[in-house]
């Protein structure tokens, strides 16, 4: 009896020990690692528009008491290209508009301007400045009248679907030349415009 109780010792000794119960240990849970941050590049803004604007303009002369102010409205086009944060663009656009300077016989009926503009991509926005050069054509005591010069400005523009912006601009003007005197006119536009 000795002997059976050595040898049970001998292998109870021997034996593998087992803690809690028989199941297999479950693994612990592996933690996915975070994913990148996503970075809004901006919307791609390359390609051609065109569109229609509306607006307000306040015109001075150096005349004195020959000044006005009316609505004008017009079309635009052009081109742009987006080099990631910044766009660059080239543009056309025609206002008119049958604006009384004073009680001088005189009106501003449109302008004409060749554009470029350089912006900041914020995604569905785009802000920028933009300057050219500017023609003005009315007439002047019932003789027509013309004048060329400079503007300069602010504008942004918002896209309201993938093919459809709204935006607004401000523009000041410095016409020479435009019959007996020269203009100083500031407009205030609303903008549609269709890209494609």
């Amino acid at each position: 009896m000795k002997r059976i109780l050595i040898l049970a010792a001998v292998s109870l000794s021997t034996a593998p020990a087992f803690a809690g119960n028989l199941e297999p240990a479950v693994p612990d849970a592996t933690i996915a690692p975070a994913p990148a941050p996503v970075i809004d590049t901006g919307r791609d803004w390359t390609g051609f528009r065109a569109g229609a604007q509306l607006g307000y303009a306040d015109v001075e002369t150096d005349i004195s008491g020959v000044d006005g102010d009316g609505v004008l409205g017009g079309i635009h086009g052009g081109y742009d290209h987006d080099f990631g944060r910044y766009v660059l663009g080239v543009g056309l656009d025609y206002d008119f508009g049958d604006i009384e300077l004073g009680d001088n016989d005189a009106n501003l009926d449109n302008v004409a301007r060749l554009k470029f503009r350089g912006g900041y991509d914020l995604g569905q926005t785009l802000v920028y400045a933009t300057a050219g050069y500017a023609y003005a054509e009315g007439d002047e005591g019932g003789s027509s009248a013309d004048g060329d010069g400079y503007f300069a400005g602010v504008g942004a523009d918002y896209m309201v679907t993938d093919t459809i912006s709204v935006g607004g601009e401000i523009l000041y003007h410095d016409i020479q030349d435009f019959g007996a005197t020269d203009i100083e006119a500031t407009t205030l536009s609303a903008k549609v415009a269709f890209h494609f």
